[in-house]
């Protein structure tokens, strides 16, 4: 919709919310925290890992946010499922990285030979992203379209071109029939954040 709000959910060091409001001259950026917000599993799979992180963590720090700062934390997941479904030299390679996330993120999109236990994380993170994406997108009545930043997101475009993402967006119940109408874009421009920065600037400029 022409001049309708629009919405952002950036996954990255974080997971950083916002939206965008016409105001008859331009778009006003209202920032938020709904990063924090609390995390709502949809699905059986997502509640196992509700219950799972729930052991590991207090429930107040369980929101969206605290959960995509242990995005890894979905691989461990699924692989408690499936012992078996973890190759050793996975095993190995991830146990000399500071960070896995990247390394699983590639062996899950490996275009020859992609790791099972990798793209079911990955899989279930676009969900998780999905749901809250949606989430975002009726709570601010986002007709204008919702876009997706952030680091990560650029980096596992194909996992997100996919079903789960757009699946769990539309998922919204009786809301389902609206959320179907919301256009969603991944946003791969590198320097958004220093190009929105210095728009902002030059507008009170």
């Amino acid at each position: 919709m022409s001049q309708g709000t629009l919405a952002v959910i950036a996954p990255g060091t974080g997971l950083g919310k916002a939206f965008l409001a016409w105001d008859g001259g331009g778009y006003r950026v209202f920032p938020s925290e709904g990063g924090h917000a609390g995390f709502a599993p949809d699905g059986a799979v997502a509640v196992d890992l509700l219950r799972d992180l729930m052991e590991q963590t207090r429930p107040r720090e369980l929101g969206m946010g605290p959960l995509r700062s242990r995005d890894r934390a979905i691989y461990h997941f699924l692989c408690k499922r499936d012992p078996e479904g973890e190759p050793a030299w996975l095993r190995e390679a991830l146990g000399r990285e500071a960070d896995p996330t990247p390394l699983i993120a590639q062996a899950a999109l490996d275009p020859d030979k992609p790791c099972p236990p990798c793209a079911r994380a990955l899989e279930l993170f676009a969900a998780l992203l999905g749901a809250a994406a949606g989430d975002l997108a009726l709570s601010v009545l986002a007709t204008g379209g919702v876009y997706i930043g952030g680091g990560i997101p650029p980096r596992i475009l194909p996992a997100l071109q996919r079903g789960p993402l757009l699946e769990a967006f539309d998922r919204k119940g009786p809301m389902s029939h609206l959320a179907r109408r919301i256009p969603v874009h991944v946003i791969l421009e590198p320097q958004t954040a220093l190009l929105g920065a210095a728009s902002y600037g030059l507008r009170l400029s």
